[in-house]
Order: structure tokens, then C-alpha cells, then sequence
């Protein structure tokens, strides 16, 4: 009808045509033809339109995958009736001083403190508020005790951490004052700066003290020392732990032999400082007036080539500069599709990168038919193997025979999967093991091709360790093994599942993969707190493959508060000075040296007894930045 040919690139498809496609005919129809291997026939209908279509499909469906992929393809903006407020204007008209409900949860934790401790109430006013006032300034109080004085009161939940939500629910309980009860915290300390983490153990404290039990499940340094009572677990991962190693204070912990984190804790085992930092080259990428969120229209600059640490105290801008400005500025650089970028001026020097990865904790895969050996790319040199046994060749099969994802030598009942799923109404879906293949996902023929002794549902039940040994004559193979050994997941099988992976593995899965790709020397690598749930020796073991990954060329970015990581790094962009709207600022650039020797760093004062306890002494002085780190990075305050 409108004679555009379907090779025709968007940017010279009329403006018409072009609405036409995105947001359908309306009332008028078009006469379609549809063409199949045996039939051809025509038809009229009007043309629904790509973004209708994807509404009705977001509406209509009711499978939770299929939802998440549609709103990839969505953004977020305000209402623009209420401006994001989500009230109407004769509720907004009601005031409390100058402000009314959406300005005051508008604010920050640290913000709404300050205002209700000066709120101008006097007499009748104040009698009537003072309960109120009271029970406010105290639940406040809590959210800034644990730490989260720069979340704003409006913060969608889907938006924060699983450390900011389970603080969240800690604040609720300081609040309540019970006695007598059990608490158990996995992990609390995550994404908390080691300035935040004593505040948070000093509440831990507090609720010992009232009669309570706190249980923590923790790698921090800081609360293991903190802690009344250490039990130790291993000796090593997976099927090589599940003993009690250690039990006791602290100190006998640090004294037990066996104790893998003990050994830690007393010194005897630590992550050593690098023996010769990179320097800059020259070559840089510069963000140029950032001022998203609470980002204060700051240049920042990070060099290419290096492993950089991006630092902060929680809530200073880290993720807003990395994750929402640098991360989408470059993949819609790329060509890729995603989040609109943050606020921001410009970004220089995209030519030094061809390509961006963000290697997050999410999953590897939704379903139970994910599994590491498929994501690394382990699978099919395995089937390829398999398809080679006389046996096989005999009997016609080729690779896809030995695929749980494809009819043919799977097993059907449950399609491979190995389980079978039950859905529950109102609730999570329950998988239960197949009863016709026992969880060994294939049918009895295939199972029947063995290859030096096992078949292929037994490699798939093999830890890496055991598979590197056993495939150790086949290159192709054993190279990918050996990668998942350096990134210490000797202890998984190749077949685990992936929803049974915790994040730290998933992210660490990411990184064998990775690492067995062929180097273009321009990628760009970007990890947002990878040390979440890593004990000692898995940070390191984590640090050499960074490492690695920054020496074959690439570009490393890690937002992280992890100290032994912050050492270990070439460069370091610190933020601050404080969190919300008192932070998005740069406080310190430079090598860890330069960086600890700076007052103003929250960072740099912690880090300077660990570079001293390494044996590095570091003069502390007032200034921000060096004159080397002037000249890469500038904040300035836009009006």
C-alpha cells in the first residue's frame, strides 16, 4: 500500500509509514497475503502496530519470563499529570510547613532527620503531633543506624540491593524492641562501605544486648572479628565441605591449623599488594558532566588498559556514574539496545572500546535446563565426543542425539529437564525429579553410548575437578575445564542447575566464559560488587582472573568495597564525600597509595592501615587529588 520495500532502512522510511509501523493503521486495513510451503491466500485487517502489539502482549501473558523479556524493552518515565508523585492535586495542596507529602518522602533518611527535628509546630500543633513525631524521628533514626541514611523514603523496592532490603527489615525489627528471639542476617554487610558496616554491627550489637540471638552469615572481616562466637565451615566447597572446620571466639579460630579463615585472619594467608602497578597510557574514557541522580555535573575519567576500582561510601553515585551513565552510553555506542543513559554531557574516547560486558550476579539461566557446561560452551565439543563412539556412529546418531533439549534422545516425560515442574497458585513453582529417567534426563538408548566407561547423563554429574581429569586428553574440552578451575568452581558439576547457583557463582560462571573467548584486547568489563558472598581465598582466586582479563588488553571497572580488592587495583575513582544529596562528587583519584594519603576520602582512611600493614607507608595530606589526578578527573558543580 505504501510501496516501502522491507530492505528499506529506518532512517529513510517516511515519518507516516514509520508511525504507521510502530503504532498500527487505526481503522484502516491493509489486504495481507500469506504464503506457506502448501497454501497461499490473501486477507484484510487493519495493522495492530509494534508497540501495541508488545502492550497487549505484556497484558495478556502469564508467563513471568516472557514479561521480564518484554520489559527489557521498556523505560520508566514520570506521570506527566502528577510528575511521579502518583497523588492528585488537592492532596498535594495540604501542607505541613513549606512542604507537602511527596516533597517530604522526596527527601533522603539523612534529609527527613533534619527536617522533622526543626519542624516549626508549636502548641496545639505539637501536642497533637508529638506521638506522631516521636514514633517518626525514631524509625528514621533506625534506617540511618544500619546504614541507609541516603536512600530517599520514595525508593521503589525493585530497585534496591538484597543487602539495602534485608537492612530494611533489620531497621523494622531494632523498632519493634523484642526480647527472646532469633535473628539470622545472610550477609547484611553487602554493598555497605567499611564507614557504614561498623554502624551496622554496632546495631547488631545493640540487639544482642536487648536478650536477643543474632546468627550472621558473613565473609566481612570486620563482623567476624566483631563476633561473640565463630563457627567455620569446609574445609573447602561443595562436596569438599559441609564439615565444621573451627568453633569458638575469634582468637581460637585465628589459632585452629585447619581454619581456612582463620589462616586469613591471623596473617598467615593473605592477599598480597601487585609488585608493580600499571600506570596510565594516555589513553582514556571520559564521562563528561554527569549529573544524574546525585552526580554534580562531575568529568571523570577512566583509563583504558587498567584494572580501576570505582569507591565510595554507600549511596555516593557509584552505580549511577558506571551502571546508568558509562554502561548505557556505550552499548548504544555499540549499536545495542537498552536503558536510556543517565544525564550527562558527553563521553570521549569510545574508540579505544568494540566492545562492553557487564558481568553481574544475575542468573545464568531461568530454568532448570541451564546448567554451567551449556553457558561456558562445554556442551557441545562433549556431545561432539559422544556422536564418535563406534557405538554411536553404528547406530546413525550424531550430536543432537546427545541434546536434553531436542526429541530424539532425551527423555520426554519431563523434556530433558531432568525434574518436572509443578505450578502452584499464589505461590513459587515447585520442580520435582522425573520418576521415568531419574533425574538423568535422557532415555535408556542414549544412555547405553559410553565413552571411556560413563555415559553422558555421568559426565554431566561430574564436578569440574573430576571432569578436567577425565577429559584431560581432549583439548578443546579441557581448556574450557581449566577456566572454571581458575575462577575456583572446581567444586560444581557440569550439570548443576542454575537456579541452584548462588549469584557469586553465576557471576563467576560469567567469567570462565570470558576468559576461554579469543582476547580482543578493547573489550570493556564492568563488575558491580563481585566479592558479594566470596570468602578470602575466593577473592583472591576472583583478583587473578581480573587480572588476567586487564593484561590481555582489556578494560577492568569494578564498583567495590572490598578493601583487598581496592589494594590490589591499578586505579581508584573515589566518591563522596558522603552519600544522597551530600556525595556525587569526586574526592580522590589515583593509585591506592595516592588515594589513602587524601583526608577527605572516607576510602583512603581505611585503606591506609592495610597498605601499612602490606608495608606501604603513606603521608596523609588535605588535598582531594594529586596533580596526576587533576589532570583526569575534575568535579565541578554545574549551575
Amino acid at each position: 500500500a505504501h510501496r516501502v520495500p522491507v530492505n528499506t532502512a529506518w532512517k529513510r522510511i517516511p515519518n507516516r509509514v514509520r508511525r504507521i509501523i510502530m503504532y498500527g493503521s487505526k481503522d484502516r486495513e491493509y489486504e495481507f497475503e500469506f504464503r506457506g510451503d502448501r497454501s497461499r491466500y490473501t486477507f484484510r485487517r487493519t495493522f495492530e502496530g509494534i508497540i501495541p502489539r508488545l502492550e497487549r502482549r505484556l497484558r495478556e501473558t502469564g508467563s513471568e519470563s516472557v514479561r521480564e523479556d518484554l520489559e527489557r524493552l521498556m523505560s520508566v518515565s514520570p506521570c506527566p499529570d502528577c510528575g511521579g508523585s502518583r497523588l492528585r492535586r488537592e492532596v498535594l495542596a495540604v501542607r505541613i510547613g513549606d512542604r507537602n507529602i511527596a516533597q517530604v518522602t522526596a527527601m533522603t533518611v539523612e534529609q527527613a532527620v533534619a527536617w522533622f527535628e526543626d519542624l516549626p509546630l508549636a502548641g496545639r500543633e505539637l501536642e497533637i503531633a508529638r506521638p506522631v513525631l516521636k514514633e517518626v524521628r525514631e524509625r528514621l533514626g533506625f534506617l540511618k543506624d544500619v546504614g541507609l541514611g541516603y536512600l530517599t523514603l520514595d525508593r521503589s523496592a525493585a530497585t534496591l540491593s538484597g543487602g539495602e532490603g534485608q537492612r530494611i527489615r533489620l531497621a523494622t525489627q531494632i523498632g519493634s524492641r523484642l526480647t527472646g528471639v532469633l535473628y539470622v542476617l545472610d550477609e547484611p554487610s553487602i554493598g555497605l562501605h567499611q564507614r557504614d558496616n561498623r554502624r551496622l554491627i554496632e546495631t547488631l550489637c545493640r540487639m544482642r544486648d536487648l536478650g536477643n540471638t543474632v546468627i550472621v552469615v558473613e565473609h566481612d572481616e570486620e563482623t567476624i572479628r566483631s563476633a561473640d562466637w565463630v563457627i567455620d565451615l569446609g574445609p573447602g566447597a561443595g562436596e569438599l565441605g559441609g564439615e565444621v572446620v573451627a568453633s569458638g571466639p575469634p582468637a581460637a579460630i585465628e589459632r585452629h591449623p585447619d581454619s581456612l579463615t582463620g589462616a586469613y585472619l591471623a596473617g598467615r594467608r593473605s592477599i598480597p599488594l601487585p609488585r608493580k602497578r600499571r600506570c596510565p597510557d594516555g589513553r582514556e574514557l571520559v564521562v563528561r558532566g554527569a549529573r544524574q541522580h546525585n552526580l554534580k555535573g562531575i568529568d571523570v575519567a577512566f583509563p583504558v588498559g587498567l584494572l580501576t576500582c570505582v569507591t565510595g561510601v554507600s549511596g555516593s553515585g557509584k552505580s549511577t556514574l558506571v551502571n546508568h551513565t558509562l554502561y548505557p552510553a556505550l552499548r548504544r555506542h555499540l549499536g545495542m539496545v537498552g536503558e536510556r543513559p543517565g544525564a550527562h554531557d558527553a563521553v570521549e574516547g569510545l574508540e579505544h572500546v568494540d566492545k562492553v560486558i557487564d558481568i553481574d550476579q544475575s542468573p545464568i539461566g531461568r530454568t532448570p535446563r541451564s546448567n554451567p557446561a551449556t553457558y561456558v560452551g562445554l556442551f557441545a565439543p562433549i556431545r561432539e565426543l559422544f556422536a564418535q563412539v563406534p557405538e554411536a556412529r553404528a547406530r546413525g546418531y550424531r550430536p543432537g542425539r546427545f541434546s536434553f533439549n531436542v526429541k530424539g534422545g532425551r527423555c520426554e516425560a519431563c523434556e530433558g529437564a531432568g525434574v518436572l515442574r509443578i505450578e502452584m497458585h499464589f505461590l513459587a513453582d515447585v520442580f520435582v525429579e522425573c520418576e521415568t529417567c531419574g533425574g538423568r534426563r535422557y532415555n535408556r538408548e542414549t544412555l547405553e553410548i559410553l565413552w571411556k566407561g560413563h555415559s553422558i547423563a555421568d559426565v554431566l554429574d561430574m564436578t569440574v575437578h573430576q571432569a578436567a581429569e577425565f577429559f584431560s586428553a581432549v583439548p578443546v574440552i579441557a581448556r574450557k575445564l581449566r577456566t572454571l578451575e581458575d575462577v575456583g568452581l572446581g567444586y560444581i558439576r557440569l550439570g548443576q542447575q542454575a537456579t541452584t547457583l548462588s549469584g557469586g557463582e553465576a557471576q563467576r560462571i560469567k567469567l570462565a566464559k570470558e576468559l576461554s573467548r579469543r582476547a580482543t584486547g578493547s573489550t570493556l568489563y564492568i563488575l558491580d560488587e563481585p566479592t558479594t558472598g566470596l570468602h578470602f581465598d575466593d577473592v583472591r582466586k576472583l583478583l587473578d582472573v581480573l587480572v588476567r582479563l586487564r593484561d590481555a588488553g582489556n578494560t577492568v571497572i569494578v564498583i567495590e568495597h572490598n578493601l583487598d580488592v581496592i589494594k590490589t587495583a591499578d586505579w581508584i575513582i573515589d566518591l563522596g564525600p558522603e552519600g544522597g544529596d551530600r556525595g556525587g562528587e569526586v574526592v580522590a583519584v589515583g593509585t591506592p597509595e595516592q588515594v589513602a594519603a587524601v583526608d577527605g576520602s572516607w576510602t583512603g582512611r581505611y585503606l591506609a592501615p592495610l597498605l601499612s600493614r602490606d608495608g606501604v607507608v603513606t603521608a596523609r595530606r588535605s588535598s582531594a587529588r594529586s596533580a596526576s589526578a587533576t589532570r583526569r578527573a575534575k568535579s565541578r558543580k554545574r549551575a
